[in-house]
C-alpha cells in the first residue's frame, strides 16, 4: 500500500501542491519583516550594548573608584585609575575600556554598587578601526548622557529581578 500511495503523490506532484498551498497561507498572513535601518524591533531590558558611565542627576559622575568592575572583568579590559578629592571621596582619573577585549558578560554591571557602568541599548557601534573601539572616560560619559532615558528606563525594568 506504501508503495502505490508513494507513486500517486509522485505522479501528481503532492509535495509541489503542498507548499504551493504553505505558500499561498503565508501570502495572505500579517508581515513580520521590518525596515531595518529605519524600523528596530524591541529589546529586552537586560540587552547588552555599548558601555556607558551614568551622572548623577546633579552632573557629578556616579562612579566612586571603587574598581570592582575592573576585578571581576573576565578579560580583563578596564583599567582604572583613581585619586582622591579635596573632599575625601574618591573619583576616577581614567576609566578605559577596551572594547576589542570585552566579552559583554554584564558582570561589571552586575559588580558595580552605584550603577555607574552600564551595558546600554546601542548595538550600532562599528568602527573602522581598533582605536576607536578603546573607550575613554569622556567616550563612556558622553554615551552615558547620550542614553540616560533609556538607560534609567532599563534599569527601572530590570530592577525586580536584582
Amino acid at each position: 500500500m506504501g508503495f502505490i500511495s508513494k507513486s500517486i503523490r509522485t505522479v501528481v506532484l503532492g509535495e509541489l501542491i503542498t507548499g504551493m498551498a504553505l505558500t499561498l497561507n503565508y501570502m495572505f498572513r500579517r508581515k513580520v519583516t521590518i525596515n531595518y535601518p529605519y524600523e528596530k524591533g524591541p529589546l529586552s531590558p537586560r540587552f547588552r550594548g555599548e558601555h556607558a558611565l551614568r551622572r548623577y542627576p546633579n552632573g557629578e559622575e556616579r562612579c566612586i573608584a571603587c574598581k570592582l568592575c575592573e576585578a571581576i572583568c573576565p578579560a580583563q579590559a578596564i583599567t582604572i585609575e583613581a585619586e582622591p578629592r579635596d573632599d575625601g571621596s574618591r573619583r576616577t582619573t581614567r576609566y578605559d575600556i577596551d572594547m576589542t577585549k570585552c566579552i559583554y558578560c554584564g558582570y561589571c554591571e552586575e559588580a558595580c554598587p552605584v550603577d555607574a557602568i552600564v551595558e546600554g541599548p546601542n548595538f550600532e557601534f562599528a568602527t573602522e578601526t581598533r582605536e576607536e573601539l578603546m573607550y575613554d572616560k569622556t567616550k563612556l560619559l558622553a554615551n552615558g548622557d547620550r542614553w540616560e532615558i533609556e538607560l534609567g528606563e532599563r534599569l527601572k525594568q530590570d530592577a525586580p529581578y536584582r
